[in-house]
């Protein structure tokens, strides 16, 4: 304990806020080892862009209906069963794709159910977990260690992954590289029987909260907010990964691709919420979605590797400058909201289900684009249409009504980006 004090300071750090720190570090490693590499490997399988898209395609969908279902059990049944039932579908995820072995494009509907539901299970669970297991004198260093870890994660796990499957023959790389992440996810499963149950209480009110749009117009302003953001990330979360492949020909390409967006990401992060106030949210907004929209045209025009590292360190520089305000501004008007104290897991599903909207209709978009037109045609088009998600949050935020008093408290509920929210490479 001794050496804990030394890293943490003076705070007071409890064995359930320790164990939620590594299952989320755990978490990000896992995901950042694998992640991207998952769709390259079913592109090596298929060589086509539909079979990615009904696969992320399947996974937007069940990930917000497993929210909706999440957020029940969360008032039901244990908050911990919850999250132990998300890391344990993604832990299933890796162990059918390392048994199918280079048949996995052949169960892409399975894989990205299994994969779907993680996500939701999990990501309600360490919402709701990081609100009940924090203080307020301990939320601030749990969100920056986790922050730290992240980061650590997105800098090493993308690097260390592509030089393993580079070094290794065919697809003894990549099952190499899902086996380490099953093994992580095995440990936070494990992790999660130390955990303190946390009984459940209270009824379950979606369809309130749902209707509190009518009502509520700056919720209703966020909600929509949530579909732009939802429509630029649900393609190019996936496809960025696949062009750096297509045009390097090189796992570690990609994982070196990874590294740089994730080290600029850190800094910029750490400078952004640093230095932005709340009196500048909406140009910052304004100006961090029309950096990530201007990226956009980096990836149509004579696609190299390094016009894909240029458009990494734009879209490390842009998130944070959107991100940072836009979070803020979206617990701001949840912590606003009507019975927020009672509601608070409803209003994090119903924003979920939203962001997933705008996804689905992203991938929607891509997948009638090849499909049903000349990919080669199409497909820059599209990625110029859907990319200016970014921009469109702004022209949504600008009217919400902001406190000018600098003693009103914080928001009940606190900021957690979910699975995809910025994330790289999207």
């Amino acid at each position: 304990m001794p050496l804990l004090k030394k890293v943490v300071g003076d705070v007071e750090v409890n064995k359930d806020l320790l164990l939620l720190l590594i299952i989320g570090g755990l978490y990000a490693l896992a995901i950042s080892i694998s992640n991207s590499f998952v769709n390259v490997y079913l592109w090596k399988q298929t060589g086509e862009f539909s079979a990615l898209a009904i696969y992320n395609l399947v996974i937007v969908i069940f990930q917000p209906l497993t929210f909706i279902l999440a957020g029940r059990w969360a008032k039901k049944i244990d908050r911990v069963v919850v999250l132990r039932l998300g890391v344990s579908f993604l832990s299933v995820f890796y162990i059918v794709v390392l048994m199918v072995g280079d048949r996995a494009d052949e169960l892409l509907i399975l894989l990205g159910a299994l994969l779907g539901i993680g996500y939701g299970f999990y990501w309600l669970a360490f919402n709701v977990l990081t609100f009940e297991i924090t203080e307020p004198d301990t939320r601030d260093f749990f969100n920056g260690f986790l922050g730290v870890l992240n980061s650590f994660a997105g800098m090493i796990g993308p690097l260390g992954a592509g030089f393993i499957i580079a070094s290794l023959y065919e697809y003894i790389g990549y099952r190499v590289v899902f086996g380490v992440s099953l093994l992580m996810f095995v440990c936070a499963v494990v992790l999660s029987f130390f955990l303190q149950r946390r009984p459940a209480e209270g009824v379950y009110k979606f369809r309130e909260v749902l209707r509190e749009r009518k009502y509520n117009r700056d919720w209703r302003r966020i909600l929509y907010a949530h579909v732009f953001q939802g429509i630029r990330e649900g393609t190019f979360i996936f496809v960025v990964s696949v062009l750096v492949f297509i045009t390097t020909d090189s796992e570690l390409a990609l994982g070196t691709f990874g590294l740089v967006n994730s080290a600029v990401a850190f800094v910029a992060y750490y400078v952004a919420s640093r230095f932005i106030k709340q009196k500048d949210r909406l140009k910052f907004i304004l100006a961090g979605g029309i950096l990530l929209y201007g990226s956009v045209f980096l990836l149509l025009f004579n696609l190299s590797y390094t016009n894909l590292i240029l458009y990494a360190i734009c879209i490390a520089i842009g998130y944070p400058i959107l991100l940072v305000p836009y979070m803020s501004l979206t617990y701001d008007v949840i912590g606003r909201a009507k019975d927020i104290v009672s509601k608070r897991i409803e209003y994090i599903v119903v924003r979920d289900v939203f962001l997933n909207i705008g996804r689905i209709i992203s991938i929607g978009s891509f997948l009638i684009a090849v499909v049903f037109f000349n990919e080669q045609q199409s497909l820059p088009i599209l990625l110029a249409v859907i990319g200016g998600g970014h921009c469109c949050i702004y022209f949504c935020v600008r009217n919400i009504s902001q406190p000018t008093n600098k003693h009103t408290p914080k928001p009940v509920t606190q900021p957690a980006l979910n699975e995809g929210d910025g994330e790289s490479p999207a």
